[in-house]
């Protein structure tokens, strides 16, 4: 019962009403006048408080401020940050290709046939959203595919094997073990070489430099046009020796095996062989 009327006493006194005037020091003229209570002092304590909190929390959330608040990651830790997740995101990829690759050497010594494998593509990027631009040395490959007719796929099959003679020879263009082999119906129009890292590409004929450049898919390219129309092409390269025009024998080193390029699952040396457009098999005119 005592605490009760503490309760009604102490709502009382909240509610109790109280008169705030000031007056002018000399004339005690008054200024202003104000009637309140104790309760609406404080409700109007407590909604000052909550609005200076909610600016205070804006400020600090929606401006370069909460950079000045210990502790919180400032615009060089936030872009460390990002760079050590693509780090780390590029490691962890670098890893599984290179474990793949091991998986695929345990195959061939174990005279297995080797794996391929497919990567998923992430969907969450649109090809419409994606931005290309022309570089030069990209004006130049387009000028020199679009000028003749050496990549141009012709059903026909006349013509092919043009001045190719018992005199004709090709040198393998490097030591090592054929693990895809020539397939034009899936897009695959030479052999693909695992050899050791840093093994030189050789020239299997002489010829001149066409093109040596890098591309996206296929990392360091080197290509040579030969006599008769034959065209040899070395992808996934880890450093190109020659240059656009220089004139090489057969057996001169070109390039150096590596794993360049996005269409790549380690070290090895992607051959092509052509002749007037058309895909040739590597396997038939040359003894890796």
């Amino acid at each position: 019962m005592a605490e009760k009327n503490n309760q009604d006493s102490f709502l009382k006194k909240l509610k109790h009403k109280y008169r705030f005037t000031i007056f002018k020091d000399h004339s005690y003229e008054e200024v202003v006048s104000v009637r309140t209570t104790k309760m609406n002092v404080l409700s109007v304590l407590v909604a000052t408080a909550v609005f200076i909190i909610v600016m205070v929390t804006v400020i600090i959330v929606f401006t370069p401020i909460r950079e000045y608040i210990p502790g919180y990651p400032d615009g060089t830790m936030r872009r460390e940050l990002i760079m050590n997740a693509i780090l780390l995101d590029s490691l962890e990829n670098e890893l599984r290709i290179r474990e793949q690759f091991l998986e695929n050497i345990r195959d061939i010594i174990s005279g297995r046939e080797p794996r391929t494998y497919e990567y998923a593509t992430d969907t969450t990027i649109r090809i419409e959203d994606i931005q290309f631009t022309r570089s030069d040395h990209d004006s130049v490959l387009r000028a020199q595919i679009e000028g003749g007719n050496q990549f141009d796929l012709i059903h026909s099959r006349e013509g092919i094997m043009t001045g190719f003679s018992s005199t004709t020879h090709f040198l393998a263009p490097t030591t090592g073990l054929i693990i895809n082999r020539f397939n034009p119906g899936q897009n695959h129009y030479g052999v693909d070489l695992v050899t050791d890292v840093d093994q030189p590409v050789l020239a299997i004929k002489e010829g001149n430099i066409t093109f040596a450049n890098w591309t996206i898919e296929t990392g360091y390219v080197i290509q040579i046009q030969h006599d008769n129309n034959f065209l040899s092409l070395y992808k996934h390269n880890a450093e190109l020796l020659k240059s656009v025009g220089d004139f090489v024998n057969a057996g001169d080193a070109i390039a150096i095996v590596g794993n360049s390029g996005e269409l790549t699952t380690g070290p090895h040396l992607h051959f092509e062989l052509w002749q007037n457009g058309i895909p040739l098999n590597p396997e038939n005119f040359i003894l890796f």
